[in-house]
């Protein structure tokens, strides 16, 4: 078996892979379009052959911008493989050596983004146990469900209800300063975790840096302040390169369950209908109960779920 990453010479047997399981994979057009945009790319996607049969196959996406990709977004095993398990397991550590050994900080996490209620569709459930298995055994033992939510113009644009001001602050580090007070006490599962691995101040930049590599622009974020002048929050608003999100939003701990949430949820959608948005997407941890409730309250549809799977934090650095 030659484990291998592709070339532009294997693209239509690339692309003659076709999952027919209920789960989320990348089509044939999708793929074309994104890899002309250096999204997908030859070199990010991995295929296991045996006599020029392709026998399983995953694609890894980024942002045309980056060095490394940033998830992997499709796992795919040949029907006539008995160990489906064990074939994409070894396809997908060796595509993690060869991301480690051209300097990536850390692995791809695997989205699979699923219907509500997926457990209790034993196909769907099926398609994601196998892929969950191998990527443990690859290293992606992590797991992490979130729903993902989405507003169309036919909800409304919400009213501002006058309680905070929302300010443009160019200055990195007071942004920072915000960003690592509203990490205390998140109810944010990976912040949590980040914080507890390596500190408040690491997580801030790197939260930073992520929404700053985003196609939105950082001129719309936002720190949002009571009428007495104190911080409440922020928000930041962002764009990935399928449209606009609500990006990163956050109540500092002492003001919390005031549903200064609401006002900052607001002040994103507006920003974004104000520019025309058809669609503003976002997503929140299963478990963040208060985050989901603002969501509906704000008229945003649950409408799949995205199981993560990812490897464990890193200490280091």
């Amino acid at each position: 078996m030659l484990f291998r990453s592709t070339t532009g010479a294997d693209l239509d047997r690339v692309l003659a892979c076709t999952v027919t399981e209920p789960i989320s994979w990348i089509p044939a057009d999708r793929y074309r379009a994104e890899l002309a945009d250096r999204q997908y790319r030859p070199e990010w996607t991995w295929i296991a052959e045996d006599s020029g049969q392709i026998l399983a196959r995953a694609l890894w996406w980024g942002l045309p911008s980056s060095a490394h990709p940033r998830a992997l977004d499709c796992v795919y095993v040949h029907d006539s493989v008995s160990d489906r398990i064990g074939l994409a397991a070894a396809l997908l550590a060796a595509g993690h050596d060869a991301l480690r050994a051209q300097g990536a900080p850390k692995l791809p996490q695997y989205d699979l983004n699923l219907p509500n209620g997926w457990r209790g569709d034993p196909a769907v459930s099926a398609a994601v146990s196998w892929r969950r298995a191998a990527a443990a055994r690859a290293g992606l033992s992590g797991e992490l469900e979130r729903l993902r939510y989405e507003w169309t113009p036919g909800v409304g644009v919400p009213d501002s209800s006058g309680r905070l001001t929302f300010t443009p602050e160019p200055d990195d580090e007071v942004f920072l300063s915000a960003l690592r007070r509203i990490a205390a006490g998140s109810l944010d599962e990976t912040t949590r975790k980040n914080v507890a691995a390596f500190g408040a101040e690491r997580q801030a930049r790197e939260d930073m840096d992520l929404y700053r590599s985003m196609p939105g622009e950082r001129e719309w974020w936002r720190l949002a302040y009571t009428a007495d002048g104190r911080l409440a929050g922020l928000a930041m608003p962002n764009r990935n390169p399928y449209g606009p999100v609500v990006g990163y939003l956050g109540v500092v701990p002492e003001l919390r369950g005031c549903r200064y949430i609401d006002d900052i949820l607001a002040e994103i959608t507006r920003f974004h209908a104000a520019k025309g948005a058809h669609r503003i997407t976002a997503t929140t941890d299963m478990t963040n109960l208060p985050m989901a409730a603002a969501f509906e309250r704000a008229g945003y549809r649950n409408y799949e779920v995205r199981l993560i799977l990812s490897a464990p934090a890193d200490r280091s650095g």
